[in-house]
């Protein structure tokens, strides 16, 4: 084993995905790139880590909700864009050609585009960490799309692509919760 700088050894565990979320200030829909996403336990609980810093954390602040869009590889560019500028200057979704879908549950809407996109509710921020804890309330999938690769950033400009999937379930027996 070699030394690696401590600074970076959170790109040893960083797995992504990168998702898109979008929010709405009741105004304005608008739409932020994230690295930094966790399930919580077998539960529709998740986690983001955000704050004041993007313009889109009053809106999810003070409306409570949101939805999770999941991005595949084809749109990596779009993702790193929406990524680097901010919603205070420009309609994200008219500068990225990203169609704005009407949710059922929440007024942020659902990106066309993503593979997949899950409503949420804020149900929790951990100030001290920028970790905002989010419920899910629907979650819907693009069967139909061709590309389902997804990215997952590595935290220092790389990303991971989504590759073969190996399935095991057989040797996790009865180990997994019921319904997984």
């Amino acid at each position: 084993m070699n030394d690696f700088p401590l600074a970076k050894a959170f790109t040893l565990l960083e797995p992504g995905p990168v998702v898109l979320v979008t929010t709405s200030d009741g105004h304005r829909h608008n739409v932020m790139t994230i690295t930094w996403t966790m399930v919580m336990d077998f539960t529709p609980r998740f986690a983001i880590t955000t704050g004041p810093w993007n313009h889109s954390y009053a809106a999810l602040e003070k409306s409570g909700e949101c939805v999770i869009a999941v991005p595949t590889v084809d749109l990596i560019d779009t993702v790193l864009a929406v990524g680097t500028c901010s919603g205070a200057d420009v309609d994200k979704f008219e500068k990225f050609a990203l169609t704005a879908v009407a949710a059922r549950h929440v007024r942020a809407p659902l990106i066309q585009e993503c593979l997949a996109n899950i409503e949420c509710k804020v149900v929790d921020i951990v100030q001290q960490h920028n970790i905002v804890v989010l419920d899910g309330l629907a979650a819907y999938v693009d069967d139909a799309r061709k590309e389902k690769r997804t990215l997952h950033a590595v935290g220092d400009g790389r990303f991971i692509v989504d590759g073969r999937t190996v399935n095991k379930r057989e040797l996790m027996g009865n180990r997994l919760p019921p319904g997984v």
